[in-house]
């Protein structure tokens, strides 16, 4: 695993050791954020990320490299959070990374928000995600402005509404697939809610970019 881009693009990472975790693929993570664009922080805001379930912290360290200012790991798993910790040293971020180690539900229910971006990417099997994306929807975690990108099984989504969350849109790569979710109320179309300016991010759902399923688009999903 490697951070694709930004300023420690080509870095290595460490993954946790044994098979308890499920890393991103390096494809499924270059397109997720092509799709995403650029950090795009509101006026005198800091660019906040929230890593669920996040093994290595692959998602939020790619984020902090393309220029988030500051990231949120959440794991219960030990081996996980030694390898963010390492990561997160050796790659000289220890000042805008916090690791927890704890339940990512337990967590999100005393956890203040709002985050900009919030990445999930639990076991694909047992629950984890339906959850996660039910408390989400319940508490002001998500920005007004911010998007949630929950990875799963292909043969397994999640609903289109959790609470204040909705789907915005699918990306299949194969069998992976990622779904993006918004807070109600933003501008109909933008993944951002931002108006339609240059380096904000193409809405993930059917209108936006096109791909074969394997390329840098990926597939809408119906």
């Amino acid at each position: 695993m490697r951070i694709i881009s930004g300023d420690l693009g080509g870095r290595r990472l460490l993954a946790p050791r044994g098979l308890d975790t499920r890393p991103t693929a390096d494809r499924v993570k270059e397109a997720l954020f092509n799709i995403l664009g650029p950090p795009a922080p509101a006026p005198g805001r800091r660019f906040r990320v929230l890593d669920l379930f996040c093994g290595s912290g692959a998602l939020g360290l790619e984020a902090l490299s393309r220029g988030a200012d500051e990231a949120l790991f959440v794991d219960e798993d030990s081996k996980a959070v030694q390898a963010t910790e390492r990561n997160l040293e050796e790659l000289g971020l220890l000042a805008r990374g916090r690791v927890i180690r704890r339940e990512v539900g337990a967590t999100l229910i005393g956890l203040e928000g709002p985050f900009d971006w919030v990445f999930l990417d639990p076991p694909y099997d047992g629950g984890a995600l339906d959850r996660a994306l039910r408390l989400l929807g319940s508490r002001p975690i998500v920005d007004d402005a911010g998007v949630a990108c929950a990875e799963h099984h292909s043969r397994n989504p999640p609903a289109e509404r959790y609470g204040a969350l909705a789907l915005a849109g699918r990306r299949r790569w194969g069998e992976t697939v990622v779904s993006f979710y918004r807070t109600e109320g933003r501008t109909e179309g933008r993944t951002d809610g931002r108006p339609a300016t240059e380096g904000s991010p193409p809405d993930p759902g059917p209108t936006g970019p096109k791909g074969s399923g394997d390329g840098d688009g990926g597939e809408p999903t119906p």
